[in-house]
């Protein structure tokens, strides 16, 4: 079984910033892909930051510029930093990784239960 766990949301006005953390636990041979999505209310899902294993990044257009997403492996952790934050950036933001549980390099999906960005004055 694996975990996330994210840390590092809160409350901050427009134009702040707000780093988040996502650390990965369980049973975990290697992580591939890390991704970032958000869930503002009454919205869709949407994905705002990927990061391959090859530290490939790929942003929508609505953060692209602002956001950066980051991956320490020794640790199974991945990063967001969120620079010159919007209110309508407010959202819960989720991580997410595909990985193998074993060498024979399954393509398994795990989910944090999400952290809440307020970014308002």
């Amino acid at each position: 079984q694996v975990q996330l766990v994210e840390s590092g949301g809160g409350l901050v006005q427009p134009g702040g910033s707000l780093r988040l953390s996502c650390a990965a636990s369980g049973s975990i041979f290697r992580i591939y892909a890390m991704r970032w999505h958000r869930q503002a209310p009454g919205k869709q899902r949407e994905l705002v930051a990927v990061i391959t294993s090859g530290d490939t990044t790929h942003y929508p257009d609505s953060v692209k510029g602002r956001f950066t997403i980051s991956r320490d492996n020794a640790k199974n952790t991945v990063y967001l930093q969120m620079n010159s934050l919007k209110p309508d950036d407010t959202a819960v933001y989720i991580c997410n990784i595909v990985y193998g549980a074993t060498p024979k390099g399954e393509n398994l999906d795990a989910w944090g239960q999400g952290t809440l960005v307020t970014v308002s004055s």
